[in-house]
């Protein structure tokens, strides 16, 4: 078990909000990128291959050929600021705890964490505890639920929970694919797109891929993709060509969800297509993924194939309507455990009771 605070007579302790994410890195260099792809590609999670198999595939081969790789295209999003995924994560907890204060009291802590890499999952936990957080709600930062994000995520949080004593109540937010404020967030975020740089011929709305045995093994990633998209469209009111929903990241040879981005915007390009957007929706906040793959590779599939004009709309990332929906959604699930926390008078007079009582503090 790991270390903890005496626990305190007549206390009712605290609410807290952890918003999770994937990771990153904490550096574009192949040193930081080998233990993060370790982690990552080490969590049977994300590769459901046998472990026997996959420990000797990725131990001798992968890890001595794809950090580097990975670490050349990291180096083409960082900033100053460090990692993109992380930095919009810290202010999208940052600007989540602003407006909390300004709706609700009294008002829950909020701490942020990665599924891999730093700050790690058991370090914001154990933190939380410290600051006598009793109630924690768990909010992975992934609209579609996927067994390799959220699920995840999840695993981190219980594996931690599995060496503490005193264990927090806990809740978890499985998606919010489809809820009314994150479809208005992302759909106004195209509205404001195109007002500033008008409408492609396509919009192309491209999700992270996962294989396809996950759609078999009853996974509802795919089908909560599907209704994010049908909802985003029928938000912006866009008929049927004018929209494509595809799946991007494919890795190894197995087949993935389709149709593949990347073969829709070489098919676009061929067919001369004059200009293409693309979003994200299965990300909140822009990352190697989306900066990277969809508007760097992306980009130049669709151009070298024969297309004239290609534009990537950022994610959600700090807008303001996108953290007034995350708002909502934390709060929605805060129901009843919001107001429990005692004044510092009550609790003392509680302990004062116990003690009377014969309780040893």
């Amino acid at each position: 078990m790991s270390s903890e605070t005496i626990y305190q007579h007549g206390s009712s302790g605290k609410t807290g909000i952890l918003l999770i994410n994937l990771g990153t890195p904490d550096a574009p260099t192949p040193k930081a990128l080998k233990p993060y792809l370790k982690e990552f590609l080490g969590n049977s999670r994300v590769i459901e291959i046998p472990k026997w198999i996959w420990w000797t595939i990725l131990n001798f081969i992968i890890l001595n050929i794809r950090p580097k790789k990975s670490a050349e295209k990291y180096s083409l999003i960082w900033t100053q600021e460090g990692s993109p995924l992380k930095v919009h994560t810290e202010k999208q907890a940052k600007l989540l705890l602003k407006l909390i204060k300004e709706r609700t009291t009294p008002t829950p802590l909020v701490e942020y964490a990665m599924s891999i890499g730093n700050p790690s999952i058991s370090e914001a936990i154990i933190r939380m505890k410290q600051k006598n957080c009793e109630r924690i709600l768990i909010l992975p930062l992934y609209p579609q639920y996927a067994a390799s994000s959220t699920g995840a995520a999840l695993d981190g949080v219980f594996n931690q929970l599995k060496k503490m004593r005193n264990i927090p109540a806990i809740r978890t937010v499985k998606h919010y694919h489809d809820h009314p404020a994150y479809i208005h967030a992302l759909a106004q975020n195209v509205r404001d797109y195109w007002l500033t740089n008008g409408e492609p011929d396509k919009l192309i709305i491209s999700f992270h891929g996962v294989p396809r045995f996950s759609l078999d093994k009853g996974d509802p990633y795919h089908c909560e993709c599907q209704k994010t998209g049908r909802l985003l469209v029928e938000a912006l009111n866009l008929d049927k060509e004018k929209f494509q929903i595809c799946f991007q990241s494919r890795f190894g040879r197995t087949e993935w969800l389709r149709p593949y981005t990347a073969e829709i915007l070489e098919q676009l390009g061929k067919q001369n297509t004059g200009r293409v957007d693309v979003i994200c929706p299965g990300f909140v906040s822009d990352c190697l993924e989306t900066l990277e793959e969809i508007a760097i590779e992306g980009k130049t599939t669709f151009i070298q194939a024969g297309g004239k004009e290609f534009h990537y709309i950022p994610c959600l990332n700090e807008r303001d309507d996108w953290i007034h929906a995350l708002t909502d959604i934390a709060l929605s699930n805060l129901e009843g455990w919001l107001g429990l926390e005692e004044s510092k008078e009550n609790a003392e007079q509680s302990r004062k009771l116990a003690v009377d009582m014969g309780a040893k503090n």
